[in-house]
């Protein structure tokens, strides 16, 4: 059974740094997309970031680029969010996610579409206070 569970959340000031985790079980995640989606209250759940592991490429919405950074340690199958300057817009559920690789298909198609991601975790609240 496929297990993607999240860590690290919590709650931080305007500015401060989370360090979220995810680690992945029940297969060998070398050839997914995982990514990192957001969730605020009343609002569509919202990309943040994702990592090929094919390459260890990454890319980022445009409002956490530059203070975001997404990686993996393939050693513990783990797939990691640094957050830093966090703002108080950042402040949300967060969702780790893993979404098949499309083989013959640039991954610019589909990494930040929800509806490419197969496996969900079950999320971790970050609030940023102001």
């Amino acid at each position: 059974q496929v297990q993607l569970v999240e860590s690290g959340g919590g709650l931080v000031q305007t500015g401060g740094s989370l360090r979220l985790s995810c680690a992945a079980s029940g297969r060998t995640f070398s050839s997914y997309i995982m990514g990192w989606f957001r969730q605020a209250p009343g609002k569509e759940r919202e990309f943040v970031a994702a990592f090929n592991w094919s390459g260890g490429t990454t890319y980022y919405a445009d409002s956490v680029k530059g203070r975001f950074t997404i990686s993996r340690d393939n050693a513990k199958n783990t797939v990691t969010l640094q957050m830093n300057s966090l703002k108080p817009e950042d402040t949300a559920v967060y969702y780790c996610a893993a979404a098949p690789t499309r083989f013959g298909v640039s991954w610019s198609a589909y990494r930040s579409r929800s509806e490419s991601y197969d496996y969900w975790g079950q999320g971790t609240q970050v609030t940023v206070s102001s």
